[in-house]
């Protein structure tokens, strides 16, 4: 298992051994002695899944007071995975990383507590799935619009195309009006 550092050293991207033949594969997606030989120590508490098709966008979100750090992977299909530094106090305050997670290329991302979170379906559909650190709190939910201008993030986004966001993602707060981390 490599642990690869990202331009936000926080953030890790994770790729396992994958053991495959003509049978299939195997790969260990959590292994808590290797996790945190790669610095990453963490309990996690909740697992989820989300299905989505192509065009969707999901995201950026966070949880201001519960802050949950997320390990995420796709089991099926592809995403455009992004990870928003929201910690005041970081060198790397408002800038984002995001990478390309397919059931082809098996990464999983390391987002630790104090980011905002978000996903753009590349494939037909996607299975999403990810460890938290912290169980979901929805009055403590923030989201912060996925084309803030602010944060520039270069969605993979088709020309002339707009993604699918829900109703609560599109109301989202702009980064200069969000609430922080310290």
């Amino acid at each position: 298992m490599r642990f690869v550092p990202t331009a936000i050293a926080d953030v890790v991207i994770v790729e396992p051994d994958v053991f495959g033949d003509a049978r299939g594969f195997f790969l260990e997606t959590w292994q808590d002695e290797k996790f945190r030989a790669g610095g990453i120590d963490v309990a996690f508490v909740q697992d989820n899944h989300s299905r989505s098709r192509q065009g969707i966008l999901r995201g950026l979100h966070y949880q201001l007071t519960q802050p949950q750090g997320k390990l995420v992977r796709v089991v099926t299909g592809s995403v455009f995975d992004v990870a928003v530094d929201l910690r005041r106090a970081s060198p790397t305050f408002g800038q984002w990383v995001g990478v390309e997670l397919s059931e082809d290329n098996h990464r999983m991302l390391w987002v630790p507590p104090g980011f905002a979170h978000g996903f753009y379906v590349l494939s037909a559909m996607a299975d999403f799935v990810y460890k938290c650190t912290a169980a979901y709190a929805p009055e403590d939910e923030r989201c912060i619009r996925w084309d803030d201008p602010d944060l520039a993030i270069d969605w993979p986004v088709p020309a002339h195309a707009t993604p699918l966001v829900s109703e609560k993602d599109a109301a989202g707060a702009t980064f200069g009006e969000a609430e922080v981390y310290p």
